[in-house]
């Protein structure tokens, strides 16, 4: 499975079953894990439309059991990030809210980004969390058990709830100290 992959470092382990559509366009960094049930879909052609996704996973990444990523777009997810069991991460949606999209059947309806995922460096995403469409989480930050994040948050968050709620910050950590 590893050579379908667009490109994939060493130590990389996937448990099977694994769901892969579109392995060519996501990228695998270093030192990659994954436990039973990862699905990691990339379209590039859904209902008549192209798309050009791209999945980007750095270095260090572990994924525990169910997890479900989804991309038309990009989803991009840092070095050294944790995934908990049954996480959802997704960059798109089957049509919108408008009523002549609410009409049609959902399969039929086009799917649509509203923006990329974007997952910093070091960030910890507890059981059960979806991250939705056009999301950034910053570098070192927690997302809470059964979260789903709708927003941007910055870097050194904690949150939770539904939808997701800044709990605690750290905005001064990154800044220098002046003596």
């Amino acid at each position: 499975i590893k050579k379908a992959f667009k490109d994939c470092g060493p130590g990389f382990y996937i448990a099977s079953p694994a769901y892969i559509i579109g392995a060519s366009f996501i990228n695998i960094g270093n030192n990659f894990e994954s436990y039973p049930r990862l699905r990691l879909e990339a379209y590039n052609y859904v209902n008549g439309i192209k798309y050009n996704p791209q999945i980007i996973i750095g270095d260090n990444v572990a994924i525990n059991f169910d997890c479900h990523i989804g991309c038309i777009n990009e989803v991009r997810i840092g070095h050294n990030v944790l995934i908990a069991s049954k996480v959802y991460i997704t960059d798109h949606f089957h049509g919108d809210s408008s009523f002549e999209s609410l009409k049609q059947p959902p399969r039929q309806r086009p799917i649509l980004s509203k923006g990329p995922v974007v997952i910093g460096d070091n960030v910890w995403i507890g059981e059960g969390a979806v991250i939705m469409p056009n999301v950034t989480i910053g570098h070192n930050s927690v997302i809470g058990a059964n979260a789903v994040v709708t927003q941007d948050f910055p870097p050194y968050s904690v949150i939770a709830g539904v939808p997701a709620k800044l709990l605690k910050a750290y905005p001064d950590y990154d800044k220098p100290k002046v003596n």
